[in-house]
């Protein structure tokens, strides 16, 4: 029987700094600034009628069901074995879908720093080895994957920081490079649902710490103060950022690769050591890229472990570390997953911004589908599972529990829809570009679908011969 070593319990600071690295993602900062200074306005909009209620949510079901399953877990009590096994197929395999996109990130930053010639097919090497890498810190003690995000968190606060603070020094010294009035900043429908994708995508994961349950001191007390308290903190984090990104680059020079870069040589190129600082920069956002694959895979692999091991995915998916008793079989398929999908997007795309983008879509897709059903899940709890104990019960009355679910809901269907079809808000569909993202969502759905299926029969069949015999 696989063990591991539990004894160092994650205490608030620790479980904060853990969520901060999950939800803080910096290679998706330049895409919500480069939507321009309006998105400011949806950021705040989205923190209150969005974030708020997430955090609150997530909070209960994390104390009222704690388990290493998390969302599997809330699913699975509200809708079943078979919608939870689902839905775990999702929240992991997308991780497998998403590493790749940033990993490109890494590597394109890593060409525009320190190596402009360097070609696709080296950029693919080090994607391959990147996600090898992660694979490896996750399959080894938890305590290793809990200090990689505890560094990653405290590296990200230190970029982010940096950002908005030179960002506004260069606005003191130069002017704005953009208009950031408080009209320009205001929320407004014209055009406005764009920033949807975006910003719902970097605020969502405050639950993944919900999966590390045996690992947490009294998580019914530190939960929900470590969920609401990194909930504000992310929010003022990557308001600060945008505003530093956008004081220092026009909107229309703001790229998805190397937006974070060409920020920062703005900003320090007053500075004798500009050069030294925007690659010392450059290198703490490539460490917080790796960092945020690790808490993810960590994370999302414990839960299709858990899966598994009650047969409802394939039997090698729960196999567990001898020593440390880490989901050896999921990360590795996670790993093989991510391996593919690089292969194979790197004979498709023209550009590395291409790239990057075509990957990153494709998984937001898969990433945001298992939330509909965690909000679902937390409204049904309420209503069929009143006697269980809620230590923490978010404030409010049915009417108030409903709002909160159906703004929750109506947030990510949103999101889900428009990465889908891009340009639905001009009433438009561009089948060249949302053909593959929806073929590719059919066909994950599908696998997913034979597998549980397939496992699930396997399952009941072994059950029935135990019980024959």
């Amino acid at each position: 029987m696989p063990t591991s070593n539990t004894t160092r319990q994650m205490g608030l600071v620790s479980q904060i700094l853990f969520i901060l690295c999950s939800v803080l993602i910096i290679d998706t900062l330049t895409a919500a600034a480069a939507l321009g200074t309006g998105v400011i306005g949806w950021w705040i909009v989205t923190l209150l009628f969005f974030v708020i209620p997430y955090a609150l949510i997530a909070a209960e079901l994390g104390t009222s069901y704690p388990s290493d399953g998390g969302i599997y877990s809330w699913v699975k009590r509200a809708f079943g074995l078979k919608m939870a096994a689902r839905t775990t197929w999702l929240y992991w395999i997308n991780v497998g879908l998403w590493m790749p996109a940033v990993y490109i990130l890494f590597a394109g930053m890593v060409a525009e720093l320190f190596l402009p010639d360097l070609s696709l097919g080296w950029r693919v090497a080090i994607c391959i080895a990147l996600i090898w890498l992660t694979v490896g810190f996750c399959n080894v003690s938890v305590h290793v994957g809990v200090w990689v995000s505890q560094l990653g968190a405290l590296l990200k606060i230190i970029v982010i920081t940096t950002l908005g603070g030179t960002g506004f020094y260069y606005a003191m010294q130069h002017g704005m490079a953009n208009d950031l009035t408080l009209r320009s900043m205001l929320p407004s429908l014209e055009g406005g649902v764009s920033f949807l994708p975006a910003i719902i995508y970097n605020l969502l994961g405050l639950e993944l710490i919900a999966c590390l349950g045996k690992t947490l001191k009294d998580p019914v007390h530190t939960m929900p103060r470590a969920m609401i308290g990194a909930s504000i903190i992310i929010a003022a984090l990557y308001l600060f950022g945008t505003l530093g990104i956008l004081a220092a680059l026009p909107v229309e020079k703001v790229g998805l690769i190397a937006g974070i870069t060409d920020a920062s040589r703005i900003l320090f190129a007053d500075s004798p050591w500009a050069d030294a600082l925007v690659s010392g920069l450059g290198i703490l956002v490539l460490l917080t890229l790796i960092s945020n694959m690790v808490n993810w895979t960590m994370g999302s692999s414990r839960a299709a472990a858990e899966a598994a091991e009650a047969g409802e995915l394939p039997a090698y998916v729960a196999r567990r570390h001898p020593k440390y008793g880490s989901p050896v079989g999921a990360n590795t398929v996670t790993g093989i997953v991510a391996t593919l999908v690089i292969l194979a997007y790197a004979l498709l795309a023209q550009s590395n911004d291409e790239l990057f983008w075509s990957v990153f879509a494709f998984s937001s897709t898969i990433f945001l589908m298992p939330y509909l059903l965690l909000f679902a899940s937390f409204l049904r709890l309420r209503r069929q599972d009143p006697l269980t104990p809620r230590a923490f019960k978010a404030p409010g009355n049915r009417i108030v529990m409903a709002m909160m679910t159906t703004s929750g809901l109506l947030f990510v269907l949103g999101a889900l829809l428009l990465f889908l079809f891009p340009q639905l808000p001009e009433g438009q569909i561009e089948w060249q570009t949302s053909a593959p993202l929806l073929i590719g969502l059919l066909l994950t759905l599908g696998v997913g679908e034979w597998l549980v299926s397939r496992s699930l029969a396997t399952s009941t069949t072994q059950q029935l011969d135990a019980q024959t015999n």
